[in-house]
């Protein structure tokens, strides 16, 4: 359904490179392992090289299943919409809910490291002042939120500067750490196995904190109203984004094995990327990663607000939330009320952090929460490319592996993490968690009743879409009429 004033996103914007570059930024290389790098260590020890790459295998699986059912239903709202049209609607809108919670709860988890960081530049003393923190990261958002506002152009162009840098430092640390002496451990391939985990609750405490790191990647799915030929584009970009990010969080964890102590980390954990720049170039290699983190952090946030804001839009549009979120403006192309949204709520989360404590509590209980709302929305979309390519499933061994059993397996892993991160978080977490899942029956029940039509969807089929797809390549006519009738939401 199309927005109350008629208009849509602007599409063509972004093209195959923007798209990659958004992938990589969504899934915010410095930040996660600033972030998260001591809670690896301190759940796996060694192997938490070994937990990337075993949690990367049926992440791939959730790529591809976003990849595959993003050809036959190009939706800023993503999963919403796959889900919904697949599984049932119900299920569809507590996805898109689950993704719209977890994205404005990382509103406050990246904003006030953002803060931190940029007072730590100038003062490390300053960086503990929750309040100054507060500020400075709202800033930064706010900033994000204006870029964001003024369209996918210029959104793109930020992105390009701000993780080109990111990327530049990240990739000239990795050379330095191959090229230097010292070391806090020899190099060993067992950090590849099993053999470091302290059984399965071992390596399911160290998978949970895997899958934080690759969270973001799904922006490409957000944008693909906005991509150029993106029923192609959206998925390749999200591969090689996850293949960038995997080298990359490979590589930073095995030169914090290398380089750095298991005591060295949980003394100073929080700043796991400045003592490894410290280790690599004394003096100034601490504050250069610093920077790479920040400009990360930033990144993030840019793609966080994409995300949500897309699919509050979709919801909007839709009418399974209030239509006005699917306005859309008309010079800058964006859902401009979604945006404000976002930015109010957010506002007010910052407002309450500081009540919460130090700013390393508030990013320790909104990443806990995250983790479960990714899991969900994951295993969902995971199961849904199944269910859409049933009837293609057994046409070839490539469909099969591809289309069915690799999404398949991403699935259940992501329902695994799920179910074993409730007997590892704290109540507060669990709380947090599945409670922003519970609040969206409010608005799913009340839209419900009031009739939108997302809850009597057109099944979305792979096969039937294939068909479509001939048909309208055959037909010029066609073509032109779908261009102008169509929201570009399937075909």
């Amino acid at each position: 359904m199309r927005n109350s004033s008629g208009r849509g996103l602007q599409p063509n914007v972004l093209g195959t490179f923007d798209t990659i570059v958004m992938a990589i930024a969504g899934s915010a290389p410095a930040y996660s392992i600033a972030a998260t790098t001591a809670v690896l260590v301190a759940s796996v020890g060694l192997a938490g090289p070994a937990a990337l790459l075993y949690c990367a295998i049926p992440m791939l699986g959730i790529v591809l299943a976003f990849s595959r059912l993003g050809r036959i239903d190009v939706n800023a709202g993503a999963s919403y919409s796959w889900v919904g049209r697949t599984l049932h609607p119900f299920l569809g809108f507590l996805s898109g809910w689950a993704l719209v919670v977890s994205a404005t709860i990382f509103m406050v988890a990246g904003s006030l490291p953002a803060g931190a960081m940029t007072l730590a530049l100038f003062d490390p003393a300053l960086a503990e002042n929750t309040f100054l923190a507060t500020a400075v990261g709202t800033a930064w958002f706010l900033t994000m939120l204006l870029v964001v506002l003024g369209g996918a152009r210029l959104t793109v162009r930020a992105q390009l500067l701000m993780s080109g840098v990111e990327l530049l430092i990240l990739l000239a640390f990795i050379l330095a750490a191959l090229l230097h002496n010292g070391s806090a451990a020899a190099f060993d391939w067992s950090w590849f196995g099993f053999s470091h985990f302290d059984g399965p609750a071992g390596f399911a405490s160290g998978a949970l904190v895997a899958a934080f790191y690759y969270w973001g990647w799904d922006v490409t799915s957000n944008l693909s109203e906005e991509t150029r030929d993106s029923r192609r584009t959206a998925g390749l970009a999200a591969l090689v984004g996850v293949g960038v990010v995997f080298l990359l969080f490979e590589a930073f964890t095995i030169a914090v094995n290398v380089l750095l102590t298991a005591s060295e980390i949980k003394a100073d954990g929080a700043n796991v990327l400045g003592l490894l720049g410290d280790a690599v170039w004394p003096g100034v290699g601490g504050k250069l990663l610093v920077v790479a983190v920040l400009l990360s952090t930033v990144a993030t946030l840019e793609t966080t607000l994409i995300q949500v804001t897309r699919s509050l839009f979709a919801m909007g549009r839709d009418r399974t939330m209030p239509a006005a979120l699917g306005t859309v403006h008309r010079r800058w192309n964006t859902p401009w009320v979604a945006v404000a949204v976002v930015g109010a709520v957010a506002l007010a989360m910052f407002v309450a952090s500081t009540a919460l404590g130090s700013i390393g509590d508030v990013l320790s209980a909104a990443v806990a929460a995250i983790g479960l709302q990714i899991a969900f929305y994951y295993g969902l979309a995971g199961i849904a490319a199944v269910v859409a390519y049933r009837g293609m499933l057994l046409t070839s061994v490539r469909d099969f592996v591809l289309g069915g059993l690799w999404p398949l397996l991403g699935a259940l892993f992501m329902f695994w993490i799920f179910v074993e991160a409730l007997s590892e978080l704290s109540a507060a977490s669990i709380a947090i968690g599945i409670g922003g899942l519970a609040a969206g029956l409010v608005p799913m029940i009340r839209y419900w009743r009031r009739g939108s039509s997302y809850y009597r969807p057109a099944r979305l089929d792979a096969t039937r879409a294939v068909a479509a797809e001939e048909h309208y390549a055959n037909s010029a006519s066609q073509r032109t009429d779908y261009a102008d009738k169509s929201p570009a939401t399937d075909f």
